[in-house]
């Protein structure tokens, strides 16, 4: 009887069993430090509104399943609309345990008049302080038009009130550790865009940040990239914040993806500005928008898509 196949054999076996213990080891290692290198990805309410809305289902009837859903898309994180402290005892229960971080959430504001500004900032501030006990840092506001869908635009005096607002809201908000983040959507871009720039030119950049929502700037600016860009150039170094929603000639995309808006660029510019914001997904659906999938399959495309976008 020849030993001598079987010891080659055993030898053979062992030397492919070895390359691939360590193919196996380098693939996981490689994993590893891509994922280092993965932003964190979070989302807000709104988008999975719309997506619910479109196939007949309430996204608020039942958090726990909303979430759950979330979770498996594969994001990080939730970004709720906050109207008062006792929401967040019911939400940081079910954030623990889809396992999603709540770093940022939004509040609606009311600051071009003088009563109801010191009404609002005492409402934030309680907010606030019930949100940090569960990990957040940034509070992002969009002070309230006079009237949504009106032709109303705020005057002079209405816009100092509410960037005088915004840097007490601002400053109290830093003393807790927090960050104050302030929103557009594109009623601020009407006459010359006054209202955006004054709440940027006239508040204090130590205490008032930008949430940069792409897509409200580019609709508001009449579909100008262009716009984008400029925005990013004149306060990228103010932008804590990054809303993520695209288009294709003009109309909100399914999934976060190439289209209308050059994110790639807009990353490399925010970089080069030594900003590194917190990511929000927001890819909302809207009339004309395609419908092919489902709100789980849409942002899990679109978390993969703006990952590597913004890695690194």
């Amino acid at each position: 009887m020849n030993r001598e196949i079987p010891r080659r054999r055993f030898l053979r076996d062992v030397g492919l069993g070895a390359v691939a213990a360590y193919a196996a080891w380098h693939a996981a290692r490689a994993a590893a430090e891509e994922a280092k290198t993965m932003p964190h990805l979070a989302t807000n309410q709104y988008p999975w509104g719309t997506f619910y809305q479109r196939e007949g289902r309430d996204f608020g009837a039942s958090l726990d399943a909303g979430l759950a859903e979330i979770a498996a898309s594969g994001l990080d994180g939730y970004e709720p609309l906050i109207g008062a402290p006792g929401e967040i005892d019911a939400l940081a229960p079910l954030l623990k345990k889809h396992r999603l971080e709540m770093r940022s959430l939004y509040v609606n504001t009311t600051l071009h008049a003088a009563d109801e500004a010191a009404k609002s900032i005492d409402q934030v501030l309680a907010v606030a302080e019930k949100a940090k006990t569960c990990g957040t840092r940034i509070i992002v506001t969009n002070p309230n038009p006079i009237r949504w869908g009106g032709p109303e635009n705020k005057d002079d005096a209405q816009l100092r009130t509410q960037a005088e607002a915004m840097n007490t809201l601002g400053r109290k908000l830093a003393a807790m550790g927090l960050v104050l983040s302030y929103h557009n959507h594109d009623i601020e871009l009407r006459n010359a865009a006054r209202e955006f720039h004054h709440m940027m030119v006239g508040t204090d950049p130590k205490c008032v940040t930008l949430c940069l929502d792409a897509h409200w700037i580019y609709r508001g600016s009449g579909n100008s990239a262009v716009a984008v860009m400029d925005v990013a150039s004149l306060y990228g170094p103010r932008v804590s914040e990054l809303h993520l929603r695209q288009s294709v000639k003009g109309t909100w995309s399914e999934a976060m993806g190439e289209g209308d808006i050059d994110y790639p660029a807009l990353a490399r510019q925010l970089r080069d500005a030594g900003a590194r914001p917190h990511l929000v997904l927001e890819q909302a659906v809207e009339q004309g928008t395609p419908k092919t999938m489902n709100a789980v399959e849409a942002h899990r495309r679109g978390s993969e898509y703006a990952r590597r976008v913004f890695a690194g």
